[in-house]
């Protein structure tokens, strides 16, 4: 850091000033098709979530153990452009769209969705999971078979284990033929979560569900 810079950081409002013109010009860009990829994150309750969009829709979410937004962010950079950058304002409908499901106010997302983080077999499993209804639940086996691979299910597994837009894309609502909850990429205690809050958590569920 240069001289200039620390005194300056030492000057009243410096540093809000500094935010808030960064944020004007992360928004002009945004605005005069300058990114390639925005990005944010925001607070909800399994922890912070980063959400990333392109011109097409949102591209990437990620949350969970371990979860590292500079990765994130730096691996969009390597697969889509390096013309990333963090836009709060751009999820101004994300961030509305995913407190209303957290709230239980909502069973559908109205996003716009951008695939292209994924390919073939796998994200044929993710549009046929982005088809599970609120409330209910499937198995890899299924996934599969809907994708066109009835064996296919450790396969439709692992398209599952690298979803990049979970929640919207609800990869929680898919288990194992036998019930079990199987794996998530987020941590099984948050697929837990999110089953319970959709009230279709196994051994939860009321009778005839």
């Amino acid at each position: 850091m240069s001289k200039l810079e620390t005194a300056l950081r030492k000057v009243p409002g410096y540093e809000a000033e500094a935010a808030a013109a960064a944020s004007r010009f992360a928004e002009h860009a945004a605005h005069e098709g300058l990114v390639d990829v925005a990005y944010t994150t925001v607070d909800s309750p399994v922890g912070a979530v980063l959400v990333a969009a392109t011109h097409r829709g949102l591209v990437r979410i990620a949350f969970g153990a371990g979860f590292n937004a500079d990765e994130v962010v730096e691996d969009l950079s390597e697969r889509i452009s390096p013309r990333v950058l963090e836009v709060p304002s751009y999820f101004d409908g994300v961030r509305r769209e995913l407190d209303e499901y957290f709230e239980g106010r909502r069973t559908s997302f109205d996003l716009p969705l951008d695939w292209q983080l994924t390919r073939g077999f796998a994200r044929q499993v993710l549009r046929r999971t982005a088809k599970i209804p609120y409330g209910e639940v499937s198995t890899y086996q299924r996934m599969a078979a809907a994708a066109g691979s009835p064996r296919a299910y450790r396969a439709a597994g692992n398209a599952l284990g690298a979803n990049p837009i979970p929640i919207v894309v609800p990869c929680h609502r898919v288990l194992h033929s036998g019930g079990g909850l199987g794996g998530y990429g987020g941590g099984l205690e948050r697929k837990e979560f999110l089953l319970r809050l959709e009230g279709s958590l196994p051994g939860e569920r009321p009778a005839g569900a």
